[in-house]
């Protein structure tokens, strides 16, 4: 029930993409004898603008070979006879996930120069943070395309209004509409969000109202107690307080 959706969309491209920057990661650390540093930026730049290629470029284009040849190679040894999109969007959303390191991709810099100046500048292009790479895929999921599941020589949107509207390589897609996660289903192995602690200040994820899915909380108060205050007393043993502190808590109805 969970395969082709949103959701499924979004683990295939952040595995996709954290295997790229996990390998090439590994290769500008020199952890890998087949790769290194990007060598195809050595000795160029911009020597009117006073900056130059130097350091160690992150090699995303052997990370990204890494990642087709790991993730995509046994998807294309299956044949699909029942002509099901399926196979098609992960193969996408795997390169879904690739494309997004290769946009973030960014350039830093380091100044030469007397006196702290910044005479000359030495630039390497180097990856974004993965959290950051995991907030544009989590966008990009938030915005997915519905497709659909019958293909015609390519992968076409499920709206036919849609259809003239290309299709990018970092969208993500899908093509069965998510379950209910909000309901308990055990059959699905939803546990639902009844009963979950949730923080009521909180406009994210973790918010009463979004948890909730809009049936409301519960509020009760919950005592602690614990020891605080804790001195040693010569000799020797540790001496402490008992204090108790009232919090209130929050569960989905």
């Amino acid at each position: 029930c969970f395969v082709g959706t949103k959701e499924t969309a979004f683990i295939y491209a952040v595995t996709s993409a954290g295997l790229v920057h996990s390998v090439t990661r590994s290769c500008s650390a020199g952890n890998v004898t087949e790769c290194s540093c990007d060598v195809n930026l050595r000795h160029g730049g911009s020597a009117s603008e006073g900056w130059h290629w130097g350091g160690c470029s992150d090699d995303i284009h052997y990370g990204m070979s890494f990642s087709r040849k790991f993730l995509d190679v046994p998807f294309k040894n299956i044949t699909d006879k029942s002509g099901s999109g399926l196979l098609a969007m992960n193969l996408h959303n795997n390169e879904a996930g690739r494309q997004a390191v290769a946009k973030l991709m960014s350039v830093d810099c380091r100044c030469h120069g007397v006196s702290g100046s910044c005479a000359v500048k030495t630039c390497w292009k180097t990856m974004s943070s993965f959290e950051k790479i995991g907030q544009f895929l989590k966008d990009k999921y938030e915005n997915s395309i519905q497709i659909s599941d019958r293909m015609k020589k390519k992968l076409r949107r499920k709206e036919k209004s849609q259809r003239k509207i290309p299709i990018g390589k970092e969208d993500l897609l899908y093509v069965n509409k998510s379950p209910n996660y909000c309901v308990e289903d055990q059959k699905l192995g939803i546990p639902g969000t009844r009963g979950r602690e949730c923080n009521r200040t909180s406009q994210g994820p973790d918010g009463c109202n979004l948890l909730c899915c809009g049936r409301g909380y519960n509020t009760h108060v919950v005592r602690h107690v614990e020891r605080c205050e804790c001195k040693f007393v010569w000799c020797c043993y540790v001496r402490c307080r008992r204090c108790e502190t009232m919090t209130d808590v929050h569960t989905c109805k």
